[in-house]
C-alpha cells in the first residue's frame, strides 16, 4: 500500500479511521437506499461466524429457530402504548399495495422488532402449561428509520437475531432473561475477546414495553460505550395485549410471562472498534473468516516448489481445523500483499519461498504482533514440521491477548467520580462510576449538560450507599455513565 493510501490514524480522526477501514477492508459499503448499507463478503463472513456460534449456543439452551413476517399490521403496535410510543419515530409504514392506498387499519409497519406479531402466534399455539416454556429465536432483518447513521453501528436496516420466550411464572421468565444475558456475555468475551459489563438498565433506558431491561456494555478504543446486546423481561404486558393465555396447573387461565433478547450486526462494529489498529482490521481468531494466509514468494522453478509446499501445508492446516488460503498470485508484489492482508485482518501471515524451503522453515507474522520503530511487525522463523502446531498456539495466544489488552484498556479508563464538577471534567475519559439518586429528571439533566448517559448498573460492581453527584440526595450505589454510540 502506498503511503498516500494509508488509513487515517485513530489519533488523527477516529471517526474517519473507522469508516475508511470498513470500506478499504471491504466489509461494507454505502447504499443508494437512505441509511442502509451493503454488507460485502468480507463483512458477511464475520457475521456468518457470529451466527454459527450464537445459534449453537441458543440451541444448547433449548431454543429453536422460526421465522415470522416482515410486515406487521400497524394496529398490532398500537395495542401496547409504551411500545408504540417508544418506536413511533423509527417506524417505516407501508401505505400502498398493488398501486392503491391502504386505509387506516389496513397499513403495515416494516418490522422494527417482533414482540407484537409473534404474540399473535403464541396466543394460538399456547393452550396449557404443558406447552411451556416456549423458547424461540429468529434470524431476520429489521428496519428502524434513523436520522443519523453509521456503518454497522446504526443503520436503517440491519440484521439481527431476536429471541422470544413464554413461561409459566415470573421467576422462570427472570431466570431466562439473565440466562440469555450471560450467553451474550460469554460470546462477547470468549469469542469477540471483548470484555463487557453485565447489568440492569435504568427505567428511562429500558426497552419500550418491558418490565426490566439488562444489557452488556463494552468500551471502544475512543473510550465511548457501546451497548452490545440486550435481554428484556417483558412481564405479561404483551401477553395481555394479545391474550396469550394458558391453562395452569390449578386449572385456571393465566397470562404467559415473556422475555425477548437480541444482538445485531452492530457486533461487527464493536469488534472493529475494540481491536483494530492504524494498519487496519484486527479480528479475534475464533471469528475470523481466514485465520491463516500462506503467501508464496520467489520466481521461476524454485517458486513452483514453494507453491507445491504451500498447498501441502495448507492441507495440513485444514486437517487441523484451521481456516486457511494460499496466495500464489504473481501479479502483485509481496509488500503490497502484506499490507493488504494486514488491512483485511488476516490473523496469521505465512511467507514461504525458495530460501525458506532450503532452511526447512517458514516466516510467520501475527496480525497483532509488536512493531519496530519503522512500523514493521515482528517475524518468527518456524520449522516447517512444526508450522501447524505453532500456528494453533499462536492463534490461541492472540485470542487471549486481545481480551487481556481490551480489559486493561477498560480498567485504565474507568473512574469513580464523586462530584458533578468532576463528572463534567471527565466526561470524555471513559466509564464513570457515579452515585445517582435514580430520578429520571436528573438522568436527563446529566445527558443534556454533559453528553453522558447511564449505561447499566453492573452486577459485579460492589454497591454502597452514597450521595447523588448532582443533588446530594441518597443514592443506593454507583452506576456507569459514559458517552456512547
Amino acid at each position: 500500500m502506498a503511503s498516500s493510501d494509508k488509513l487515517p490514524t485513530r489519533a488523527e480522526n477516529f471517526s474517519e479511521w473507522y469508516v475508511e477501514l470498513i470500506q478499504r477492508a471491504k466489509l461494507a459499503d454505502y447504499s443508494d437506499v437512505k441509511g442502509c448499507m451493503v454488507i460485502r463478503p468480507n463483512g458477511y463472513a464475520i457475521w456468518e461466524n457470529m451466527q454459527r456460534v450464537l445459534d449453537g449456543m441458543f440451541k444448547e439452551t433449548g431454543h429453536v429457530n422460526a421465522y415470522f413476517p416482515l410486515l406487521i399490521p400497524e394496529e398490532y403496535l398500537e395495542r401496547e402504548k409504551d411500545h408504540v410510543e417508544g418506536f413511533k419515530p423509527q417506524l417505516a409504514v407501508v401505505g400502498y399495495a398493488g398501486g392503491a392506498p391502504l386505509e387506516k387499519g389496513q397499513r403495515y409497519v416494516i418490522r422494527p422488532t417482533s414482540e407484537t406479531i409473534i404474540n399473535r402466534s403464541f396466543a394460538k399455539w399456547i393452550q396449557s402449561y404443558r406447552d411451556l416454556p416456549m423458547l424461540m429465536n429468529q434470524w431476520a432483518n429489521v428496519m428502524r428509520w434513523e436520522m443519523r447513521t453509521r456503518l454497522f453501528l446504526r443503520t436503517t436496516e440491519f440484521l439481527w437475531q431476536e429471541g422470544h420466550t413464554c413461561h409459566e411464572t415470573d421467576e422462570q421468565a427472570q431466570e431466562e432473561t439473565l440466562r440469555m444475558l450471560d450467553v451474550y456475555r460469554t460470546f462477547a468475551e470468549d469469542y469477540m475477546a471483548m470484555p463487557v459489563l453485565c447489568g440492569q438498565k435504568t427505567e428511562s433506558e429500558k426497552f419500550p414495553g418491558a418490565v426490566r431491561t439488562y444489557s452488556i456494555e463494552a468500551m471502544m478504543q475512543d473510550k465511548k460505550a457501546l451497548q452490545a446486546g440486550t435481554s428484556h423481561h417483558l412481564g405479561q404486558n404483551f401477553a395481555k395485549m394479545f391474550d396469550t393465555q394458558f391453562q395452569g396447573r390449578d386449572g385456571k387461565q393465566h397470562h404467559a410471562w415473556q422475555t425477548s433478547w437480541g444482538v445485531s450486526t452492530r457486533l461487527i462494529g464493536a469488534l472493529i472498534l475494540t481491536h483494530s489498529d492504524d494498519a487496519g482490521l484486527v479480528v479475534p481468531p475464533k471469528l475470523a473468516d481466514r485465520q491463516v494466509v500462506i503467501i508464496v514468494v520467489g520466481k521461476g522453478d524454485e517458486r513452483t516448489k514453494a507453491k507445491e509446499k504451500a498447498f501441502a501445508l495448507a492441507a495440513d492446516f485444514k486437517t487441523a481445523g484451521l481456516r486457511v488460503s494460499v496466495d500464489d498470485d504473481e501479479s502483485k508484489n509481496p509488500g503490497f500483499k502484506y499490507a493488504e492482508y494486514e488491512l483485511q485482518g488476516i490473523c496469521l501471515r505465512i511467507e514461504l519461498g525458495p530460501k525458506d524451503l532450503e532452511k526447512g522453515t517458514c516466516v510467520m507474522v501475527r496480525r497483532d504482533a509488536e512493531r519496530d520503530p519503522a512500523g514493521k511487525p515482528k517475524k518468527e522463523f518456524v520449522p516447517l514440521d512444526q508450522a501447524v502446531a505453532h500456528a494453533q498456539s499462536t492463534l490461541d495466544a492472540m485470542q487471549k491477548s486481545l481480551l487481556e489488552k481490551a480489559k486493561a484498556f477498560r480498567a485504565a479508563n474507568t473512574f469513580e467520580v464523586n462530584s458533578y464538577d468532576e463528572m463534567k471534567k471527565r466526561a470524555d475519559d471513559g466509564f464513570l462510576l457515579a452515585h445517582w439518586n435514580g430520578d429520571a429528571k436528573v438522568e436527563k439533566q446529566i445527558k443534556e449538560e454533559t453528553g453522558l448517559t447511564t449505561r447499566n448498573r453492573p452486577f459485579d460492581l460492589k454497591q454502597e450507599p452514597g450521595k447523588c453527584v448532582v443533588t446530594g440526595d441518597p443514592s443506593p450505589g454507583r452506576i456507569v455513565f459514559s458517552k456512547a454510540y
